[in-house]
């Protein structure tokens, strides 16, 4: 019988060179990167290149559109057959549905019914004066550079032409100058996935679907997953598309109604850090499993083994 899972977290580090996935604002001719300021353990603080989890969970979404829009099990509402960001809000049936009177749980189980994106990257409904939230059931943390193994700097870039620059049309001729950012560096990641919640309305506390219809939902959120880490997009990929170079880390597994044990990459010692959290809690008898992994090769094998092998948790009959 396949084991039933609650929910997975993914600990660890990324290797990236040469990239330029998040920019954070351009002033004249230079593009500025994204930095965020942390701490240590001892609260020491540091400035450090850094991807917002916006970024990522938009690649993540991506990729779960495009699983869905050639899979006739996932449905997809009007808005996000278009990957519009409005999503189901800009759906005229659900929109409809809206008007008459019925309840919020009514209106959640019918958004869970229509789409699998919005039921797993969650939505906020404000159709005829709603306000019913959903929350996702992807969470992702910044991507980090880790201080001291980072490296962030701004070359000089020129686009020649023989042309001379015409003032005042606003037309794109001449020679122009700019600075474009370029950073190297292991990012720290934080990725969490409630899997307990898919299918599942949080109002009345039940699920909707049935059993292959949840099961569906997690496997495909499980390959955008998988996709997000191997294939990550983002800004200036056309000249500036990273080099991957390792990924290492944890997977928790939690099979009881626990959340997966999470450490940041940032604290070095993060592995013994969550399997001693996972020995606790197997002590006092919840189920969680570790899945160590050194390369990405290895991470998108245990992604394997869950599609394969797991079941999510609002699946009853196996």
């Amino acid at each position: 019988m396949s084991k039933r899972v609650y929910s997975i977290s993914i600990n660890g580090k990324v290797g990236l060179n040469l990239h330029d996935l998040n920019n954070e604002k351009s002033e004249g001719n230079q593009l500025t990167t994204r930095n965020v300021t942390i701490t240590n353990g001892a609260g020491k603080l540091a400035t450090v290149n850094a991807v917002s989890g916006d970024m990522l969970k938009h690649i993540q979404a991506a990729h779960l559109f495009k699983i869905a829009e050639n899979n006739d099990d996932l449905p997809l509402c009007s808005g996000c057959q278009k990957f519009d960001a409005n999503r189901i809000t800009i759906d005229d049936n659900f929109d409809e549905f809206t008007k008459n009177d019925n309840t919020k749980s009514e209106i959640v189980d019918e958004m869970l019914k229509m789409c699998a994106v919005d039921d797993l990257e969650g939505i906020l409904i404000t159709n005829n004066n709603k306000n019913i939230g959903r929350d996702s059931t992807v969470e992702f943390g910044w991507l980090v550079a880790v201080p001291e193994e980072f490296n962030s700097e701004n070359l000089f870039h020129v686009k020649y032409s023989d042309l001379e620059k015409t003032e005042g049309t606003g037309k794109n001729e001449g020679q122009n100058i700019f600075y474009r950012p370029l950073n190297s560096g292991q990012y720290a990641v934080v990725n969490n996935l409630e899997i307990s919640r898919i299918a599942y309305n949080d109002i009345s506390k039940d699920y909707v679907l049935d059993d292959d219809a949840i099961k569906n939902r997690y496997q495909a959120l499980l390959k955008s997953i998988m996709m997000t880490y191997y294939s990550p997009e983002g800004a200036m990929r056309n000249t500036q598309a990273p080099h991957m170079t390792s990924f290492e880390g944890v997977v928790s597994i939690s099979y009881s109604s626990v959340p997966a044990p999470t450490i940041s990459a940032l604290n070095p010692d993060y592995k013994n850090e969550i399997s001693s959290i996972s020995n606790t809690l197997n002590e006092i008898g919840e189920e969680v499993e570790l899945k160590e992994f050194k390369s990405m090769s290895e991470f998108t094998n245990i992604i394997k083994d869950l599609i394969n092998d797991t079941v999510p948790y609002g699946v009853k009959n196996q």
